[in-house]
């Protein structure tokens, strides 16, 4: 057999290597339009600040370390040019010339390529890059030489903050620009708001809602859709990208949503001699089971897996994937999996919300800091959509844990039941991922009822009365003006200051206290419902509704 890979990196390299593990006598070339072939690109905006010190440390593999370990053949700065599936043969440039090679079976993995969106301005500026290989962070280390001064990040989405987080610690004033109401759009807005308030912490400028509509004086002006502008010596476009599936649609291959390519389930195309894998692929979201397209290393390692057992005769099936990501804004770290509420909303699902907070390890011992979890699961199954996680330390483990229950098909009543590691230094007797299950459970099961956020004014506006069960010392650092305050440890003995006629909405710091109220409450024939998140998420997300003592 003849294998022809079209594209590294994650996706074509991952199935290069597996085909050869599977049959040593086939032969197997990798055409790469590129001058590396496997590199670290999810590392790129590390080096910049230098995090990632060594520009040699982002190159993985080379074409002949390669051969000598796999005995690929490939080759780099060959640029494929055209299929011509009728006569199994692809067209490649190399140095000025062109020459045809045959295939058995053809493997695309072309990846992804930066969206540039349409700015006036943009093809005279001097000053403007985006972050996708090895060349282009190599022109921006090149133009950080000049020691600018001032850099504009246009998106704040993972990498656009993982770029704006690299640039500030080189010592640049930043600032970013998103065109949503909110950073990290995969985020729900009240998660959102704790990775924007870090950037600022940090003195980054975050101007959401808001868009570049030109770029004046070869790119050193930024005029914004607000009539503003802004000054930049350096500007990174992350604005997402978009699948590179020109060579499929001139070969005729069937194209979908945003123009990635359509597989089935075994990653063969509309041609079945010739597969794809990786950015440029339209996959099964596990949870709404519609196309999406999820530019993710990880997904694309597997399916370049994937693929080369299906090329080699042992049939492997897609899935599907979740999305799966992680993030770090300096000192805080997003993570989220599966879908979440804008998209469960959007796909007409049947859907509950829940938030946890709690400590990344036990609250008595050292150093422990603050952990928030959202999911959003069926109200009916308890089948998980999805989860989001905040925090300083311990988010990517709740949210790979989270993760693995959606792939296991756990669902929330399974929550409680994982036993996770525990000693005081590592988590908490009843983790937060336990606790998540809990608090979904009592919703299902009708012990206790939810008001989002969100909700609340208009929950207010309906006439329920809200009633904040913290202790003293809590109230005086902050509160909701309409509240009624009676705190937890006092609250059996003043049931009679409440009105049976009256609905209430109770809050406390997390959660907790209020869940416990709201069980005291009913019993006693009183209609409640809980602020889930409370006062610590509410202050996050709407500190200008709260009303803070005089000092």
């Amino acid at each position: 057999m003849k294998y022809v890979i079209v594209g590294g990196v994650a996706g074509g390299m991952s199935a290069a290597t597996r085909l050869r593990r599977l049959q040593e006598d086939a032969e197997i070339i990798v055409f790469e339009k590129g001058s590396y072939v496997s590199f670290a690109n999810c590392g790129l905006p590390y080096y910049l600040s230098g995090e990632i010190s060594e520009r040699e440390n982002l190159l993985i593999q080379t074409p002949e370390s390669l051969a000598a370990r796999f005995r690929l053949d490939v080759r780099v700065e060959h640029e494929v040019t055209a299929i011509f599936p009728e006569t199994k043969e692809i067209e490649v440039s190399h140095g000025g010339k062109s020459h045809r090679e045959s295939y058995d079976a053809l493997l695309l993995s072309p990846g992804a390529k930066p969206f540039i969106p349409e700015i006036t301005g943009l093809s005279e500026a001097r000053n403007v890059f985006t972050v996708r290989n090895v060349p282009d962070v190599d022109v921006i280390m090149q133009k950080l030489k000049e020691h600018p001064r001032k850099a504009v990040v246009v998106g704040a989405g993972f990498i656009g903050i993982e770029v704006a987080e690299n640039l500030k610690k080189r010592g640049l004033e930043v600032t970013i620009v998103e065109r949503t109401p909110q950073v990290v759009p995969t985020l729900d807005e009240e998660m959102a708001c704790f990775i924007q308030k870090e950037l600022e912490r940090n003195d980054v400028q975050v101007l959401t809602d808001c868009s570049v509509t030109r770029f004046e004086e070869q790119g050193n002006v930024l005029r914004l859709a607000n009539g503003k502008s802004l000054a930049s010596d350096l500007t990174i476009l992350s604005v997402g990208v978009q699948p590179d599936s020109r060579l499929a649609e001139m070969a005729g291959l069937k194209l979908g949503l945003r123009g990635g390519i359509v597989v089935n389930e075994h990653y063969q195309t509309s041609d079945p001699d010739i597969y794809a894998v990786g950015d440029a692929i339209l996959v099964k979201h596990q949870i709404t089971n519609e196309p999406a397209l999820i530019s993710l290393a990880s997904p694309a390692n597997r399916q370049g897996r994937q693929v080369a057992d299906n090329m080699a005769g042992h049939p492997r099936i897609n899935q599907g994937s979740l999305g799966t990501a992680i993030v770090r804004a300096f000192d805080q770290t997003a993570s989220s999996t599966g879908i979440n509420e804008r998209q469960a909303r959007a796909a007409g699902l049947s859907f509950q919300v829940v938030h946890a907070s709690g400590k990344d390890h036990a609250g008595y011992y050292p150093d422990a800091t603050d952990l928030l979890l959202k999911l959003v699961f069926n109200p009916q199954t308890g089948e998980i959509y999805g989860a989001q996680g905040i925090g300083q330390k311990g988010v990517d483990k709740r949210i790979d844990i989270l993760a693995t229950a959606i792939k296991g098909h756990l669902t929330v009543f399974d929550l409680p039941e994982l036993e996770l590691s525990y000693a005081p230094p590592f988590g908490s007797a009843k983790d937060p991922v336990n606790m998540l299950g809990y608090i979904a459970m009592n919703v299902i099961e009708g012990l206790s009822e939810m008001v989002q956020w969100h909700e609340l004014p208009t929950e207010l506006a309906q006439g329920k009365q809200l009633l904040d069960v913290r202790n003293k010392e809590e109230w005086q650092k902050g509160y909701f003006p309409e509240a009624v305050h009676i705190p937890l440890s006092e609250l059996r003995h003043r049931l009679g200051e409440l009105d049976k006629a009256q609905e209430y909405i109770v809050s406390c710091h997390s959660g907790l206290r209020s869940y416990l109220a709201e069980r005291i409450l009913k019993q006693n024939g009183f209609t409640v419902k809980n602020l889930d998140g409370a006062f610590y998420l509410y202050q996050a997300i709407r500190p200008e509704e709260l009303s803070y003592p005089q000092a």
